[in-house]
């Protein structure tokens, strides 16, 4: 909970601005999804399609808000609190342009909240069609990364279908990534209509002020059990 509070203050162009209608032109083109069923370890599972993202419309800061209001939202879950999540990035259409948006300053942020300023446990990132052009911003964010999340990315190229299947079961799974889930189009359009729901609850967390704090047994929003069993799984 201090990591949070920390970086919502270190990072207001970022965290004070969680209005998911003001992106809504990104999330209708079918940018990102949470997936319906949970993977067999019952953690969640996100898609983003990354070539959906227009880097001349939308800013790399737009983009990752989107990701800071869908954490936001599942980490009020308990289910996700104790199995956390995994991540599906589709690369298909990276070009120079997206490549130009990333930044260190972005890098680090994007890092510290994958690693310790959410209460949310990333389980695996897995990237499809990632091109060669990905590799130099993939070698600027790795240094960001803890150990054990590095040993949690796993590559599978343009030939993913039959790798992702390893990790995921095909239920969970959209068609367009070897599943038999709900397609992604109509997966990403739910997912949307779930966050502009949200609307109001995401203003009120982004209007919150921040600032150090001092956290009691009271305080905390996770049960002793949750965090023994974080604990034990690593």
């Amino acid at each position: 909970l201090l990591n949070y509070q920390r970086w919502r203050r270190d990072s207001p162009d970022i965290s004070t601005c969680l209005s998911p209608s003001s992106v809504l032109g990104l999330l209708n083109t079918t940018y990102h999804a949470v997936l319906p069923q949970r993977d067999h370890t019952g953690s969640r599972v996100l898609i983003y399609r990354i070539g959906e993202w227009n880097p001349k419309d939308w800013s790399a800061f737009q983009v990752f808000r989107v990701s800071l209001m869908t954490s936001e939202i599942i980490s009020t879950e308990t289910k996700t609190q104790r199995r956390g999540l995994k991540v599906i990035f589709d690369l298909q259409g990276w070009s120079l342009g997206h490549a130009l948006q990333i930044n260190p300053s972005l890098a680090r942020k994007i890092s510290s909240v994958l690693s310790d300023s959410f209460p949310l446990k990333v389980r695996g990132i897995h990237l499809v069609n990632e091109p060669m052009l990905f590799r130099p911003v993939f070698t600027m964010i790795r240094p960001f990364l803890p150990e054990k999340i590095k040993q949690r990315i796993h590559m599978h190229g343009a030939d993913f279908q039959d790798t992702l299947s390893d990790y995921f079961s095909s239920h969970v799974l959209p068609p367009e990534y070897g599943g038999e889930g709900p397609g992604i189009e109509e997966a990403c359009q739910d997912w949307t209509n779930q966050l502009l729901q949200s609307e109001q609850f995401l203003q009120q967390i982004a209007s919150h002020p921040t600032g150090d704090i001092a956290i009691t047994s009271e305080d905390s929003l996770i049960s002793e059990e949750v965090q023994t069993e974080q604990l034990s799984e690593g």
